[in-house]
């Protein structure tokens, strides 16, 4: 399986919404990241659904600065 392949199937989630969310960053914005915001990307899939939820329904910020760009990024393009 090639990357792209790998990362869609970490964007699959324990929900829809989530898998929304992961999947389409990874469709409209990954392309167009640099090297450095793909692999935050990359690790930002090990972090568990319930910690990923609250980044992005904004009840908590995530530990990294890399990490929170994307979470703000996704967050933008879905006006939560």
């Amino acid at each position: 399986m090639d990357k792209s392949g790998r990362l869609r199937w970490r964007t699959r989630r324990g929900t829809r919404e989530l898998d929304a969310l992961f999947g389409g960053w990874l469709d409209e914005a990954f392309p167009h990241a640099d090297e450095a915001q793909q692999q935050a990307f990359d690790e930002l899939l090990d972090v568990q659904d319930p910690d990923l939820w609250d980044w992005v329904m904004g009840y908590a910020r995530a530990p990294r600065a890399d990490w929170q760009a994307i979470i703000d990024d996704i967050r933008a393009r879905h006006r939560l």
